[in-house]
């Protein structure tokens, strides 16, 4: 098992692992807009914190030779579930051939950095 720390997320001295890689999946942890240095601008606009995580999420599973066609499984977390259509959107269209990963959405009271999106995702290597 590989654990992977991206010196390109901005995490601060948090103790995790961006990623943790077995034989056979990614397991990506949540990513909000604040953990990516070009988002700042992002944070407090669903949509826009939407796509920034999403290519923030795209980024790292390209680094480790994986696409988000490959995402199996994705937990969101809002601020506020009436923001989901524009939540729904802006996630929709990374997959734009309707293969959509299986997904949760629930509604949390705070998140890290006063975003109001923040997204896991488990990724099938083969």
């Amino acid at each position: 098992m590989e654990h992977l720390r991206d010196t390109g997320l901005d995490t601060g001295e948090t103790p995790l692992s961006h990623a943790v890689i077995d034989d056979r999946y990614v397991f990506v942890s949540g990513l909000v807009a604040a953990d990516l240095p070009d988002a700042a601008a992002a944070i407090g606009d669903v949509a826009a914190e939407t796509r920034a995580v999403m290519a923030g999420l795209e980024r790292l599973l390209t680094r480790l030779e994986l696409s988000l066609g490959q995402i199996v499984r994705v937990t969101a977390h809002l601020t506020d579930l009436d923001e989901m259509p524009a939540f729904d959107s802006a996630y929709a269209a990374f997959f734009p051939d309707g293969q959509f990963p299986a997904r949760t959405c629930v509604e949390v009271s705070r998140l890290v950095g006063g975003c109001r999106v923040e997204i896991t995702a488990t990724a099938r290597r083969h």
